[in-house]
């Protein structure tokens, strides 16, 4: 069997999609009803930058499909301010907010790196080995909230299902084989992130491939071709049908076993109704639209 390929949108909340992608008239609260209605995964963006409620992730699972997964934004608290240092309490504060009420909807958990974070070895494999690898270990990982989650943590799963991580550099200096090695023995993703400003890597460290496309030549705005979408379309294909993939850039010269993956591809080029067009565009290009 294939690996599962979902596409999809970076965020659901724009202003200029309103009466575009969203039809006229429709109320700003079914607005992720829709989305969801066309791509079967959408990135959560608000984690980002700052804590969000259970009762929102229980409506936004509740809003969605049964098949449909989300791609949840660690925060920037963690990986800007703290930059990976004594994460155990913020940690605890992420994985108790209510990532856990999305149940089987909980996709790929997404940490973004500043552009000036350079590769620092151990920092990297002591924040590894502190992130959980299922959702039993996410819940027990919520037990090392702070009072900033007193009274309100939400420490229950349905059942244990794995939790992916993948990790999206912005510096010149990950370009380096150790640092894919070290993705590699902790089984996290390196994010594939497309843009004119940060280096763009292609290697497989995971059992699942991770891309986020934010504009080729301009950041956040620019649309793709339809050559640009040719090729994604071919790399995407490769990945989940476990063939050799080697269009792109490379930091080590060590492939990744072959076998089938899944893919999470999300279009953030969110300006100017980039984002939905080229993610519907590529999906009819995979079959999937």
């Amino acid at each position: 069997m294939a690996g599962d390929v979902r596409i999809g949108i970076s965020g659901w909340t724009y202003t200029p999609w309103r009466g575009q992608f969203y039809p006229e008239g429709l109320p700003q609260k079914k607005e992720l009803a829709h989305a969801a209605s066309v791509f079967r995964s959408i990135e959560i963006n608000g984690t980002f930058y700052s804590m969000q409620r259970a009762e929102s992730f229980g409506h936004w699972g509740a809003e969605t499909p049964d098949d449909f997964v989300f791609a949840v934004k660690g925060p920037r608290y963690i990986t800007h301010m703290l930059r990976l240092k004594n994460a155990e309490a913020p940690l605890g504060n992420f994985f108790a907010s209510g990532l856990l009420r999305l149940g089987a909807k909980l996709g790929p958990i997404l940490w973004q790196f500043p552009a000036t974070f350079r590769f620092d070895p151990p920092r990297l494999e002591a924040f590894f080995a502190l992130l959980p690898r299922d959702t039993e270990a996410a819940a027990a990982c919520g037990r090392w909230h702070d009072h900033r989650l007193k009274g309100r943590a939400w420490l229950k799963t349905d059942r244990r299902r794995p939790v992916r991580h993948a990790i999206e550099i912005r510096n010149e200096s990950f370009r380096d084989p150790a640092f894919i090695a070290l993705l590699r023995k902790h089984d996290v993703a390196l994010v594939c992130a497309d843009t004119v400003e940060w280096p763009l890597l292609m290697d497989l460290t995971s059992d699942f491939v991770y891309v986020r496309l934010h504009g080729s030549t301009e950041l956040y705005r620019s649309a793709y071709s339809p050559a640009a979408l040719r090729r994604w379309a071919a790399r995407v294909a490769a990945w989940r049908d476990g063939q050799p993939m080697t269009d792109g850039h490379f930091a080590s010269d060590r492939p990744a076993p072959r076998r089938k993956r899944d893919v999470f591809l999300y279009f953030d080029n969110t300006d100017k109704l980039q984002a939905p067009r080229d993610a519907l565009s590529l999906m009819r290009r995979l079959g999937q639209a």
